[in-house]
């Protein structure tokens, strides 16, 4: 099932009510038991989704009037990232096997994408982000040890985290997608604070590891007009290039971060002093 979102001027959305802010930005009901549910977000033509195959894998496929395009990644590439137990991502005929955590990056051109998961009983959760291509880059796997870490934050601002960097100019190749995860140590609550916004470019969150109980409190919207989403575990937020992304938990967390856009460039950011937030 593919859901779309259409783009939005920042002044319109200064008038929305909650209701409004959480239909436009937050996606919900991304992971159901033996489906695939996407959103095609017209703010850089990112599409984000996610599947949890049972006993029978389940396809990457999108009808025609959503993507225009014969199969999935005709003009796309996607990067994938398990959240779950193990599982694997056919590409191809090719299989390749992730843990938690692991990613794997599929290029522009490959036909049959499949998802499945080792044990039905306990399965995968492939959360998954595609952007527009022009290019074609060779399949890669990112296992969790391999891919890039900083070391970001401190305890005493409540934000010490460990960034993992996927697909990026200097790891695995891709077109345009940008995509990595971030992990907070236990104690640290908040995230991208001080926050930015990238004009050249979208982003959107996945938040997860969170209990039943927890919630992040995602700040989005103009540096002047700032609003707020109530975010629980396994809900994603669409970030347009205008709003700031920060957020805070009642708990620690982990999210994965996927950026398309003008550039490829991680530090190509505004930031936003703390005595301009309103």
């Amino acid at each position: 099932m593919m859901e779309n979102r259409y783009a939005t001027h920042p002044t319109d959305t200064k008038s929305y009510d909650t209701e409004r802010l959480r239909k436009q930005f937050l996606m919900e009901g991304l992971f159901v038991p033996g489906q695939l549910n996407m959103v095609y977000s017209h703010v850089d033509r990112l599409i984000t989704g996610g599947v949890i195959p049972l006993k029978e894998p389940v396809k990457l496929e999108a009808d025609k009037h959503d993507i225009g395009a014969d199969y999935f990644l005709e003009r796309r590439e996607i990067g994938i990232v398990n959240i779950g137990a193990k599982g694997s991502v056919i590409v191809d005929g090719t299989g390749y096997e992730l843990d938690n955590k692991d990613g794997l990056y599929v290029g522009l051109g490959n036909r049959e994408v499949w998802f499945k998961s080792a044990d039905a009983l306990n399965p995968a959760r492939f959360y998954l982000s595609s952007a527009p291509a022009h290019q074609h880059y060779p399949t890669e796997k990112v296992a969790i040890g391999r891919a890039e870490p900083a070391y970001l934050g401190s305890l005493a601002q409540s934000n010490e985290r460990t960034i993992y960097k996927y697909f990026h100019p200097n790891g695995v190749q891709s077109c345009q997608l940008v995509m990595g995860m971030t992990l907070l140590k236990p104690g640290s609550m908040w995230n991208t604070m001080p926050s930015h916004t990238h004009s050249r470019r979208s982003e959107t969150y996945l938040y997860f590891d969170m209990p039943e109980d927890g919630v992040v409190f995602h700040m989005m919207g103009e540096p002047s007009e700032t609003r707020h989403l109530v975010v629980r575990n396994e809900q994603a937020v669409i970030s347009p290039s205008w709003s700031i992304h920060s957020g805070v938990g009642t708990c620690h967390y982990t999210f994965i971060w996927a950026m398309a856009g003008e550039n490829q460039e991680f530090a190509d950011m505004d930031m936003i002093a703390m005595q301009d937030l309103r």
